[in-house]
């Protein structure tokens, strides 16, 4: 849509949003930009809810959107000295992350499935699944039949499964909401 100012000659000037034009390519037809993912509106969203709630509480930090692997993720992290690290505990990351996806389905109208991060809390709980994934291999290895892992979230039972792939191992999901757990045996 574009601005429409008029002057006192009863003239209209327009303002063209060059951006908005087909684009022409170099053999010289009209290329069509791309629209605007839902996963980019759904960044932006989280962004914006997640930049308020940091102004809030006032806390620093950078936030960074990423779309890759059907999903939006949020990364915010701040450099040198900041207070940012409250937010980054896995529980806490958690709960802000379910928050703001209600808030993206409240504003988009659609069901959210993005990925927050908070000061590096993802890469510490890749580490923490990595050493119950190796708890559980070395108690299969001492002769039991399979291990099964605490209940945890979707996202995190992937991990896993990624996990124990790579380590030669099979993984199956088991039980029903918030009691759905990861069991491990061998391949």
């Amino acid at each position: 849509m574009s601005d429409v100012t008029e002057t006192t000659d009863t003239t209209q000037e327009f303002e063209v949003d060059h951006a908005a034009l087909p684009q022409q390519t170099s053999t010289g037809t009209d290329a069509v930009t791309e629209p605007h993912s839902r996963l980019d509106d759904e960044g932006d969203v989280a962004a914006d809810y997640i930049e308020e709630l940091l102004d809030i509480c006032d806390l620093d930090g950078d936030i960074d959107i990423e779309v890759t692997d059907g999903r939006a993720y949020i990364s915010v992290n701040a450099s040198g000295e900041s207070n940012l690290r409250v937010l980054s505990r896995t529980e806490t990351v958690a709960a802000l992350q379910e928050l703001t996806r209600l808030a993206v389905q409240t504003k988009t109208g659609e069901f959210s499935r993005l990925i927050l991060d908070v000061g590096g809390s993802r890469e510490q709980r890749q580490r923490e699944l990595e050493k119950l994934v190796d708890g559980a291999i070395a108690r299969i290895d001492a002769g039991a039949d399979s291990a099964h892992l605490e209940p945890m979230s979707s996202y995190e039972r992937k991990l896993v499964h990624d996990i124990v792939a790579e380590r030669g191992f099979s993984s199956e999901s088991e039980g029903e909401g918030r009691d759905r757990h990861t069991v491990i045996s061998r391949a």
